[in-house]
């Protein structure tokens, strides 16, 4: 494409000319050492100050001017033509770059906390100079991180730990390169999130999944964490060398200092690791494993100046595709096979703190990206959602999810601990795998079959209450938020068999609304429980509590609506439980999967004394006589049947509308289930 097009981004035929094969010698490489121009300038604005401090800032200004006047590169070197023996001037730079800047760092800190020649504003420009070469230590030590001989990356090592951020040698080549554009990768930003966000997870999983990693590593050799060859060892070594060193040129203040010196490096790193992967992510495959990583999962530039000043740091797609290639060898293709940043490296970096600027800059061409690569792939909401980062290994239930259940999609993205329900053999027995069996109709059969066994006759209302029972919890606030967590995680599994097809709607609502009545009476049961054990047994009289609209109907389902209907007796305690049923049970279906909010002092539920019931029920009227017909008590407590006396009042209202009663006959669960069973 034009270079116009190339500094906008997109697809299409690259402009530079690809096919153009450069050899290894002496004048391909002598660009490559321009990064080492630096290093007098810098140790001359730290021997002098004054003016001698400008140089070393022109020179670090001039790569995006310098970039725009030469352009792109677009050549290559081919690999199987230039082996590792023919790569010596062009190794050359990066080690002469690796031994001056420890030099450098030191003289320059001794300027500023030993010798201390300079007026503070001087030792301040001149930390800030330190700070600016600092951030190639990611460069240069990423590159030697990756080599194969030990010495090259040990000393990337020591050069990163002058950064504080030596376990990104670690972290970076086992983890990152291993899972770079899916959710387990923490380092690939999905679409959508800022770099603000992005950040600091960056910064905490690349240390503790480098711990982990590093541990790993030494178990498959069934070695103790604490065994020699951990490279946290070396880490530690190389932080005390850095810090110790601080400490003795400058005490505490000169190590805050070298912290905060660190930090820019490590901030101005995650900003180039952002932007290089930013939205672009590796497709799960129907066997359950990812793609291989292509070219296409990282984004690339070529501008010529900063390839030869960042030895080639902007191919980044093929460091990806082969990390084990030396930077000369890296390659750069067309934008048919990799996409293209939309400018250089300095303009996204002055955008990308900004997240408003960024999306409108980055996301359309993450679209384009998507449409032209993967054309087959219309929703990737899965891919972008938070919750794909949280729970990774189930990212191919966040993709059914998200493609046929949106509220189920909703809860796991605020809760993702749900998606652990997955894992529980009371949900991996019931939920078969697809082509067990050679007939598809009698395999579809024997996976409702189980499903429905279990959760419409085995999970009876009094097998919930034994199961939940079990469940330990100290008063009835602690009740109600162990029940809702259980049934959230209950209804989770019961939702999940109806998108996978193994439970029917009606099955399902079966199973939700004796999860519901369950977790309704448990929660009631504990606040009697309290009352009893803080003021002694309730006193004369008593309260129930009556289900109302579809959960008396047994029609429950996802987010159904909590009315009730309280009813306390006498001049006793009842009127103070109800309140208390009331306050509980608002409690219980606050952030719930099963319940909708009830709000407090809400008219959905109402809490009256026995002697206003009749009143109360001829007040609802004769169109929602069926409601009145289906409500049921579902608990009680104290020494009044106050429930017989609620279904008394019904029977008497709906005779003076002139309305029957509908008797709801209990169906033989041992009949249906044997009529199932003949028929599977």
């Amino acid at each position: 494409m034009p270079q116009e097009t190339a500094a906008s981004g997109g697809f299409g035929p690259h402009n530079a000319d690809v096919s153009k094969l450069i050899e290894p010698s002496i004048r391909t490489a002598l660009p490559h050492y321009l990064p080492l121009g630096v290093f007098p300038l810098i140790l001359a604005a730290a021997a002098y100050g004054g003016w001698w401090l400008l140089p070393p800032f022109l020179f670090f200004a001039a790569a995006t001017p310098l970039d725009r006047a030469l352009g792109l590169d677009g050549r290559n070197m081919d690999p199987a033509r230039a082996p590792g023996r023919r790569l010596i001037w062009h190794n050359l730079p990066v080690w002469c770059w690796a031994f001056l800047w420890p030099v450098t760092l030191v003289f320059g800190l001794w300027q500023i906390l030993v010798a201390s020649p300079f007026a503070i504003w001087e030792n301040v420009i001149l930390a800030i100079i330190l700070t600016m070469e600092a951030q190639a230590v990611f460069i240069v030590g990423h590159e030697l991180v990756h080599r194969r001989t030990p010495w090259e990356r040990r000393w990337g090592e020591f050069l990163l730990a002058s950064a504080s951020y030596p376990q990104y040698a670690t972290e970076h080549v086992y983890i990152h390169h291993a899972q770079v554009g899916t959710p387990h990768d923490v380092g690939s930003a999905p679409k959508g999130e800022s770099f603000w966000s992005y950040f600091p997870k960056e910064i905490v999983s690349n240390l503790t999944n480098s711990w982990k990693m590093a541990s790993q590593l030494l178990a498959r050799r069934r070695l103790p964490v604490w065994h020699y060859s951990n490279p946290f060892w070396r880490y530690g070594v190389y932080i005390a060398f850095w810090y110790g060193l601080v400490f003795w040129m400058g005490g505490i203040w000169a190590v805050l200092v070298f912290v905060f010196l660190g930090f820019g490096c490590v901030f101005s790193m995650k900003i180039s690791n952002y932007l290089q992967h930013y939205g672009l992510r590796r497709v799960l495959l129907p066997n359950g494993r990812w793609e291989k990583v292509a070219p296409r999962h990282s984004w690339s530039a070529d501008w010529k100046f900063s390839n030869w000043m960042f030895f080639n740091m902007q191919r980044h797609a093929d460091h990806h595709a082969l990390a084990s290639r030396p930077y000369p060898l890296l390659q750069i293709t067309g934008a048919d096979e990799s996409p293209f940043l939309p400018g250089t490296y300095s303009d996204l970096m002055n955008i990308v703190l900004r997240p408003k600027r960024w999306f409108e800059k980055m996301d359309p061409l993450v679209d384009q990206w998507r449409k032209h690569f993967y054309p087959e792939i219309d929703d990737w909401s899965a891919y972008d959602s938070p919750v794909a980062a949280a729970r990774p290994e189930h990212l191919s239930a966040i993709i059914e999810i998200f493609g046929s259940a949106p509220r189920l999609a909703r809860w796991i993205e605020r809760n993702p601990e749900l998606l652990d329900n997955l894992k529980d053999p009371e949900f991996t027995d019931l939920d078969l795998p697809r082509g067990f069996m050679s007939d598809p109709e009698v395999e579809s059969i024997a996976r409702r079959g189980l499903a429905r066994v279990y959760w419409t006759f085995e999970m009876s209302v009094e097998e919930m209450k034994g199961l939940i029972a079990e469940i330990p919890a100290t008063d009835a606030n602690d009740t109600a938020e162990v029940v809702r967590n259980w049934s959230n995680d209950k209804a989770f599994q019961i939702g999940m068999h109806v998108v996978r097809g193994n439970l029917s709607a009606d099955e399902a609502r079966t199973a939700l609304s004796n999860l519901a009545e369950v977790s309704i009476a448990t929660v009631l049961a504990s606040v009697v429980a309290d009352f009893v054990d803080r003021r002694g047994p309730v006193s004369e009289g008593g309260a129930a509590a009556i289900l109302l609209g579809d959960l008396a109907g047994r029609e429950a389902h996802p987010g159904v609506a909590a009315d009730f209907l309280f009813v306390h007796d006498g001049p006793g305690d009842g009127g103070r439980l109800c309140a208390l049923f009331l306050d509980k049970l608002t409690g219980l279906t606050q952030n719930s999967l099963l319940f909708s909010p009830v709000p407090h002092g809400t008219e959905r539920c109402v809490v009256l004394p026995s002697s206003d019931l009749a009143e109360h029920c001829r007040s609802v009227g004769a169109a929602r006589g069926p409601d009145l017909t289906r409500a049921r008590c579902v608990f009680e407590t104290g020494d009044s049947r106050i429930g017989g006396r609620f279904d008394e009042v019904r029977r008497d209202v709906l005779s003076e509308w002139g309305a029957s009663t509908v008797a709801e006959t209990a169906p033989d669960a041992e009949a249906e289930l044997d009529a199932f069973l003949t028929r599977a």
